[in-house]
């Protein structure tokens, strides 16, 4: 025996790994293996027998079979077999971009994304490329996108080995299920094992030497404090700590260096970590337009009826908006179903709020079929049956989307008079509306189907609290400082949502003051009889309403007007239309609130517009601003002489930003920016989402600013996608031109244009581009240096440059000459 042929001991006896492996060779054919002294006999080989390869090996295959297993089936709602369906089955590709969109986070997280005709110039990341030469990847994306979705196909592609094979093991540590253990002591392997027990006879040392990938799915479920800057260092996986500080250690890399790690979340929540412990952002669009009708042709068997659910969808724009998740588009697929097969004696929804009552009443009619096999027709008498369990669901989504939550567990629940037992019930009657999961040591983790379910649910339990004169909850919207009577109007309570949502900084009510307005419709209180105790006369209301939310257009304003929508009020709409049609409109003068209207209205408008121009309509300053962040969905913008200000510039940068931005051509002559709003502006332009070609900016002076921003600090030409660049008359001199030409001597550098006209140069500024154009790595093909005092040795500074063999210039304009070059 030597050192490259270890010892096995067998029933006290010793022996070679070679003379076992030889004797097990000799003994498999009989079924048998035994003791090569003793011979007792046993069917199976021991794994003291097996070399750490095989166990390797062994364990490799189960861990792969056993994630195959979990990950094969796609859940949509509850875990049932009734909604059991294979993924590759079903799955429909996602829209993922590389990095993230940008831009000011006042609108509801579902409204920030407005959906597009084509896909955008940025191809969808492919999951298999997420760990390639890097450590860390984030993937932010909002409820119901597609996340979990996307970690769950990225897991059953590598079990079944169509990708990532280069991947020894994957590790998937949902943020749900840490929750529970978050008290707890353990150590990494430990951990690991106990969500991974296959895993068991895997050596530590393994950890170190193999590639592995780590995924914690849903960052913003977290409840567990990360400190990533006071922890415990830890480095062995055998050493034990709290849950926060194995998962701090792990992201930092004190644990498993070489290990790499995915993690998604909401957006709100992605800041748990810090920027610099992740290599990588992406984020999960959801389904563009095709992609949304290749999901209703997957999921409707009936290809017919898949085109008449898909025919309503385009054409009722708040659905449409809304079927960029994918969740939304299985609820509508659910609820347009039934209206197709069933031929349901009521309208077809056309609002959310419509949408979201009937998929209730349709969850709640399957209850009844599970337990008596028969349906009930008649909504009033289920609602009447199921009123105690609903509204007491209706208060605890009420209560947790006040505190930000989307996941409970026991305690919250306890909190709305609901025991585990009655949670159980609930989640096993009220399928794909409330979902319960096991998870560690069974415990369990609930949630319903989707936020902007928990939203329709927290709005419905604030009306019914209003009919029912809950004045303790109502108070939660009520002003400072003052009382409300019992008998608040309707009116009253419904402004002040409305201010209640406008407060909130990243929208988190915005949604949930749709459903409320959409609710208060008395159409929308007769479907929901039987769970209220009365319905409200609220056609007054509902006309006060309208014309408060009309005022108010102007921050968020696509969810107010989307409001509008969904107490069906299509007056302002109308009233922009016919604006825009009539041949006098530049005699009638816009609103603000007109403006933001129209703003919103060509924001979600299907078609991309050739151009923009502001000077069209008549309108103030601010109108103007509000009609900017409409530039993402034209090619083509014309603002010059708008009498833009720096809150102009923020909203063109944000606008600019954008990842659904269709802008190649940005003209702001004459609008006297200086170097400030310039800042504001570069940020947008150096984004990796803008697609800006063109941009003029010419003043009407020599001495509007020294754009030293523009050309200096955020290196706006190596950056950008710029193949034009008009900054005359803003007094740049020879200082700007330096600068400049740091730019166009990077070899990322696409400027094929640049005008220069007027902007104070002397000789020292052809200097400069002499070295320019003898640069390899010069795109320029036309140079305009009109109406500056360059003097005949400055022609011949530029002379000298247009003799190199690396020069690519054509066009060369200098005063009134204009020399074209072959």
């Amino acid at each position: 025996m030597d050192n490259n042929n270890p010892v096995s001991i067998i029933c006290g006896h010793k022996f070679c790994r070679q003379c076992i492996n030889s004797y097990w060779d000799q003994s498999s054919s009989s079924g048998a293996f035994g003791c090569p002294q003793c011979r007792k006999r046993s069917r199976t080989r021991p794994d003291s027998y097996q070399t750490a390869d095989d166990v390797l090996h062994r364990v490799l295959h189960t861990h792969k079979t056993s994630m195959k297993n979990k990950y094969e089936s796609l859940f949509e709602g509850i875990k049932s077999q009734d909604s059991k369906t294979l993924l590759n089955r079903i799955y429909t590709q996602l829209y993922i971009i590389e990095g993230e969109s940008a831009g000011i986070n006042e609108e509801h997280e579902v409204l920030q994304k407005i959906p597009k005709t084509q896909p955008t110039q940025n191809a969808p990341v492919k999951r298999e490329d997420k760990e390639d030469k890097l450590k860390t990847v984030l993937t932010k994306g909002i409820a119901g996108i597609g996340k979990t979705v996307s970690v769950q196909k990225f897991i059953l592609d590598w079990a079944e080995g169509k990708a990532n094979q280069d991947v020894n093991f994957m590790f998937v540590l949902p943020f749900r299920e840490l929750n529970l253990i978050k008290d707890e002591q353990y150590s990494f392997q430990m951990l690991l094992c106990d969500f991974h027990p296959e895993i068991k006879d895997l050596n530590s040392k393994i950890y170190d030497s193999h590639k592995i990938v780590f995924i914690f799915d849903g960052l913003d479920e977290n409840r567990i404090p990360l400190n990533f800057f006071e922890y415990e260092k830890i480095s062995d996986i055998t050493m034990t700590s709290s849950v926060s500080v194995l998962i701090a250690n792990l992201i930092k890399g004190e644990l498993l260096p070489s290990a790499l790690i995915w993690i998604t979340s909401r957006p709100a929540a992605a800041n748990q970590i810090p920027l610099q412990y992740i290599d990588r952002v992406t984020e999960i669009q959801g389904f563009n337009d095709p992609q949304k009708e290749e999901y209703f042709r997957k999921k409707v068997c009936d290809q017919a009826q898949a085109s008449k659910i898909i025919s309503h969808i385009k054409s009722t724009k708040s659905l449409h908006i809304m079927c960029h998740i994918p969740v939304f588009c299985w609820m509508s697929a659910v609820v347009l179903q039934q209206f197709l097969e069933c031929c349901i004696n009521a309208e077809i929804p056309k609002t959310l709020t419509e949408m979201y009552i009937h998929f209730l009443l349709i969850q709640i009619n399957k209850k009844k079929w599970k337990y008596r096999k028969s349906t009930e027709r008649d909504g009033k008498t289920l609602l009447e049956n199921n009123r105690d369990m609903i509204l007491k669901l209706a208060e605890l989504a009420f209560k947790q989307l006040i505190k930000g939550n989307i996941m409970f567990y026991e305690e919250d629940l306890r909190e709305c008079g609901i025991d585990v037992t009655e949670a159980s019930v609930y989640s096993g009657i009220c399928t794909e509306i409330f979902k319960e999961e096991s998870v560690l040591y069974q415990k369990k983790v609930y949630c319903f189907v989707h936020l902007s379910f928990q939203e329709f649910l927290a709005a419905l339990y604030v009306f019914h609290c209003f009919v029912s004169k809950n004045m303790e909850v109502l108070n939660f919207f009520k002003p400072l400082y003052k009382e409300w009577p019992e008998n608040v109007p309707m009116e009253e309570l419904l402004k002040r949502a409305v201010n209640k949502a406008l407060e909130s900084k990243d929208g988190h009510l915005d949604l949930f003051l749709r459903f409320l307005l959409g609710i208060s419709l008395e159409s929308n209180q007769r479907l929901l009889q039987g769970l209220l105790t009365h319905t409200e006369r609220s056609s007054e209301s509902i006309d006060k309403m309208i014309t408060y939310i009309q005022k108010q257009i102007k921050d968020r304003s696509i969810n107010l007007f989307l409001c509008l929508t969904e107490m069906r009020d299509q007056s302002l709409s109308r009233e922009i239309q016919e604006y825009l049609q009539s041949e006098k409109h530049r005699e009638t003068a816009l609103s603000p609130g007109q403006c933001s209207a129209l703003a919103c209205m060509l924001l979600i408008a299907d078609e991309v517009q050739d151009e923009l121009n502001l000077k069209k309509y008549n309108t103030s300053e601010e109108g103007y601003r509000r009609l900017i962040p409409a530039i993402t969905k034209c090619r083509k913008a014309l603002l010059a002489g708008c009498r833009l200000t720096m809150n102009s510039c923020e909203t063109m940068a944000s606008a600019l930003q954008s990842a659904n931005s269709s802008l190649k051509e940005l003209d702001l002559t004459n609008n006297g920016l200086k170097d400030s709003g310039v800042k504001l502006l570069s940020a947008g332009l150096n984004s990796s989402h803008c697609k800006l070609e063109i941009l003029r900016n010419r003043g009407i002076t020599k001495a509007y600013y020294i754009p030293t921003t523009i050309t200096g600090r955020l290196n706006l030409l190596s950056n950008s996608c710029l193949t034009e660049l008009d900054i005359s008359y803003n007094g740049l001199r020879d200082s700007g031109v330096e600068l400049l030409s740091d730019g166009l001597n990077c070899s990322h550098c696409k400027l094929e244009i640049l005008r220069l006209a007027g902007c104070n140069l002397t000789m020292k500024s052809c200097e400069t581009a002499c070295f320019t154009l003898n640069s390899a790595n010069s795109s320029l093909k036309e140079l305009d240096f009109s109406n500056n005092d360059i003097q005949d040795s400055g022609v011949e500074q530029l002379s000298a440059g247009l003799k190199s063999l690396h020069c690519k210039l054509q066009i060369l304009r200098q005063e009134l000459i204009i020399f074209i070059f072959e």
